[in-house]
């Protein structure tokens, strides 16, 4: 990082961090500071209370007026300490309840700030993104939503379907990917990656972008599933998938690199893991933006002893449970210090396109590693 001491910044620098995202503000704040060479200063200390019915509001610590402010927020954080008493019970914050919070903040604010940029890793209800029947279109309602209440920028990670951004054509929105930190990790953690028998696998045709740059940067083949569901039927709000249809290249002995952004109850991943299993894959990793495992982590143990497949990486962009972290297939991909790129390249107004088109640095660390 270049000397940032003479840089004029837009305004003082303040970053807001909701319930949860604690430890991840004060990581990007450090990291901040190492680069400005001074102390770390720049978080607002803020209060997230409930009454007994439920109801919240927050109260800022501070002052934030005139200041360039940058709302962290982890709508997917569910561990013990974003729990709140209601009606003498302890609940978990849902999505729902983070997205109020980051509302409550801004109206907190009160109009005061220069500027609002939201900075929110995993996007919320990001896979509700289009409307086919008479249902609710909540990720375009709830961008209009922020930019009608202040947000200047909304900043997120690999969202399900980057068009949303539609939906907000006048406001900034800023849609960055993890792709060189995960090439990073994997080649400074595995051993005897031979790209001559590396083939990216996309799960399904929605991931098939995702897969195109990755097998572009890394100049090996790319192969996708097609998903066949059954759309007489509804279970969990979706229509469940029948099969996984295999296109592209023979895998046999191959190692196989599953993209996609989400790894939630993992069903997809394990089809295909079955399907490439069955074709004599070798090596599979899953790279995943986010990792949810909403239903659990056996299944996917059971998969691991049953040597079908060898390593997921996941971003730290979302709340990682410890249970997880300690797992011996689990592969934790730091993007804290990438997001904290972001926020001092904007509050010092600078260009972002070379964070958010990394094909540079990866064909770096591929020279570095012989790759």
């Amino acid at each position: 990082m270049p000397d940032l001491s003479k840089e004029i910044p837009f305004g003082e620098l303040a970053i807001i961090g909701t319930k949860g995202t604690e430890n991840m503000c004060k990581k990007i704040a450090s990291y901040i500071g190492e680069w400005r060479k001074e102390e770390p200063h720049y978080i607002v200390e803020s209060v997230f209370s409930r009454f007994g019915s439920g109801e919240g509001k927050v109260v800022l610590g501070e002052s934030v007026r005139g200041k360039d402010v940058f709302i962290v927020a982890d709508c997917f954080n569910h561990s013990e300490e974003t729990e709140y008493v209601m009606y003498g019970r302890k609940v978990p914050m849902s999505p729902d309840d983070h997205y109020q919070d980051v509302k409550r903040v801004i109206a907190a604010i009160s109009g005061k700030a220069a500027r609002i940029t939201l900075v929110m890793p995993m996007l919320y209800e990001s896979r509700q993104h289009r409307k086919t029947a008479r249902e609710s279109l909540d990720c375009a309602v709830f961008l209009a939503d922020l930019v009608n209440m202040g947000v200047s920028t909304i900043m997120t990670f690999d969202a399900h379907d980057d068009r949303v951004r539609n939906a907000v054509p006048l406001n900034g929105f800023d849609n960055l990917m993890p792709t060189y930190q995960m090439i990073k990790k994997l080649l400074n953690t595995e051993e005897n990656i031979d790209k001559s028998k590396l083939v990216i696998v996309s799960p399904d045709e929605g991931a098939l972008t995702r897969g195109m740059y990755f097998s572009s940067v890394l100049g090996v083949p790319l192969s996708m599933f097609y998903k066949r569901r059954d759309y007489t039927t509804v279970v969990d709000g979706r229509n469940p998938i029948v099969a996984h249809e295999y296109l592209g290249d023979d895998v046999n002995g191959k190692d196989i690199i599953v993209v996609d952004d989400i790894v939630a109850s993992g069903e997809s991943f394990m089809h295909v893991m079955d399907m490439l299993k069955a074709k004599g894959a070798r090596r599979i990793y899953g790279f995943f933006t986010f990792g949810l495992f909403n239903k659990g982590l056996d299944k996917f143990d059971e998969y691991y002893n049953n040597k079908m497949f060898d390593k997921i990486y996941v971003t730290n962009s979302t709340y990682l449970p410890e249970d997880l972290k300690s797992r011996e297939w689990f592969t934790e991909v730091n993007i804290l210090k990438y997001i904290a790129y972001y926020i001092e390249a904007v509050n010092i107004n600078k260009s972002v396109s070379l964070l958010m088109s990394p094909a540079a640095k990866i064909k770096a660390i591929m020279q570095e590693k012989n790759f």
